[in-house]
């Protein structure tokens, strides 16, 4: 059976459940769903542009403490709380990532007082 190593770092938002920030077997790292919180300031910001902004961050940190990066990343799954947000949601997207660009999957879900929630899989 191949062993699950927890990722976690303070510099993403804490699980607020029964769950791990990030998972690594093997090569492969798994980072659970990720919302715009703050985790320096707890706070969360307004605009889709800035709390794209910060999950991704939020993502990117949790890969580093992995020793991954966003060019480890081949999968992303996003929920926007509203599909009008996609071009505002796009634009900062791709300046977090480099081509060949992850494959992704962008749905619109409802989302409990935030805009977008990101979870991604890497492969180092």
């Amino acid at each position: 059976m191949t062993m699950k190593k927890e990722i976690q770092t303070l510099l993403a938002p804490g699980p607020v459940g029964p769950y791990s920030q990030g998972i690594q077997v093997g090569n492969r790292v798994y980072v659970a769903g990720q919302g715009p919180l703050n985790p320096e300031t707890g706070t969360v910001p307004e605009t889709i542009e800035e709390q794209t902004r910060q999950v991704l961050t939020n993502i990117q940190n949790i890969l580093t403490a992995a020793g991954a990066t966003m060019d480890h990343v081949v999968k992303v799954t996003a929920h926007l709380s509203d599909l009008k947000y996609f071009d505002a949601y796009n634009s900062v997207y791709e300046q977090f990532f480099s081509r060949p660009y992850p494959v992704r999957t962008t749905v619109g879900s409802q989302l409990d007082n935030i805009l977008v929630e990101i979870d991604v899989i890497a492969e180092i």
